[in-house]
């Protein structure tokens, strides 16, 4: 009967999340607003610093985990991986410029709060990483992940993914967590095999995945099989110590090389949405509301140093290589927030000792509040260039 009356609670509480869902939706999608702010306020009001009607986030966290993996898997079924090695330039020195010039923002901040070097090299990682997740996604609800602006974002966005590896590695190093030599060894043959992977698929160019021909009409076990490869090659990068998110990305360009994107996209389209949208309300569960009450001031002072800071920076390092002022300018407003995978920086950092509890919370809000203020942050920077336009 406990067991039940468990399993009936956690029922109830998902269908309020979805009832929460799609009024916040409608309401936001008569003011043209995007649906990820629907379900990050969402978790605001029901997650345990809000209306506490879902409080089990264990089972947030797992669907959320899931909703990342799936995202980045439809982010590499959108990537020519032939066409994005063209454009190495942008995301490579891009990402590089972009956390040398945030670790010497943060490294003056630093110098007026008297942070140790340690603090200040952790913090200035967790500024310079976007989101993936947020503003791949808007930019393929805008139709606009093919264009010049779009391919640049996404090539930076995927370098600092692969980048939270080492990151991680430096965090943990720095808080006297050094991996053992298994561990380094393991990432090392990861990192290997997926490069041996990426440069087989450029030679190959095009290829058909086992078994695609039997399973051509079968939409049911079309369904197991993209389960299979999405969530086997993330597995697989998750053995060796490296990110999960990461091999769904490249199982994603896998399935893009081989010409198959179409009945993958078809088959997990609504699993996508269902997980990425509990994934973005995992994050909403975060902010804790009377904590940003308390410290509203070095909340608003934080968010206006890291949007202006981060715009700058990214407008400027687009503009280097591609002397567009306004593809620029845009470009610099989907890069301004902080990311999804600071978290994980963020709390390597925490249980490392690096940053004190009030540090990681602090550290926690800013980084929810930047991912909530995005759209409205982007929305607002297109609608300036469009008034200089005219």
């Amino acid at each position: 009967m406990v067991f039940l009356a468990a399993v009936n609670h956690n029922l109830s509480s998902f269908v309020l999340l979805g009832i929460v869902v799609i009024l916040i939706g409608m309401i936001l999608r008569h003011f043209k607003q995007p649906y990820i702010i629907a379900y990050i306020l969402a978790g605001v009001l029901i997650g345990k610093h809000g209306f506490k009607m879902l409080t089990d986030e264990d089972i947030i966290h797992v669907i959320g985990e899931f909703g990342l993996i799936l995202l980045l898997f439809f982010i590499g079924m959108e990537i020519s991986l032939l066409n994005l090695v063209k454009n190495w330039k942008i995301p490579t020195f891009g990402t590089l410029i972009q956390i040398g010039a945030s670790l010497v923002v943060v490294a003056i901040i630093g110098s007026f709060f008297g942070w140790n070097v340690n603090r200040i090299v952790v913090l200035g990682f967790i500024m310079s990483l976007s989101s993936s997740a947020v503003i791949i996604k808007l930019l393929q609800d805008n139709n606009e992940s093919q264009t010049t602006v779009g391919k640049n974002v996404i090539g930076i966005l995927l370098m600092q993914d692969i980048l939270i590896v080492p990151l991680l590695i430096i965090t943990n190093y720095l808080g006297g967590n050094a991996p053992s030599k298994q561990e380094i060894a393991l990432q090392i043959t990861g990192g290997i095999l997926i490069t041996l992977g990426i440069l087989w698929i450029l030679k190959k160019k095009e290829f058909s995945l086992p078994y695609s021909e039997e399973l051509k009409n079968d939409h049911e076990l079309q369904v197991i099989f993209a389960f299979i490869v999405c969530f086997g090659f993330a597995v697989a990068t998750a053995f060796f110590g490296l990110s999960a998110a990461l091999g769904a990305f490249v199982g994603g360009m896998v399935v893009n090389a081989s010409k198959s994107t179409e009945w993958f996209h078809h088959s997990l389209h609504s699993f996508r949405i269902l997980f990425v949208a509990i994934f973005f309300v995992s994050i909403g569960m975060l902010i804790d509301l009377k904590f940003l009450m308390e410290h509203i001031k070095i909340v608003g002072l934080l968010l206006f140093a890291v949007y202006f800071c981060n715009h700058l920076i990214n407008t400027l390092v687009i503009y280097y290589f591609g002397k567009n002022w306004k593809d620029s300018l845009y470009g610099g407003a989907l890069l301004a927030q902080i990311g999804e995978l600071s978290f994980l920086l963020a709390s390597s950092a925490f249980y490392s000792g690096i940053v004190s509890d009030f540090e990681y919370q602090l550290t926690i809000i800013v980084i929810s509040l930047t991912l909530l203020i995005s759209p409205f942050w982007i929305a607002t920077t297109k609608k300036l260039l469009l008034l200089m336009k005219n």
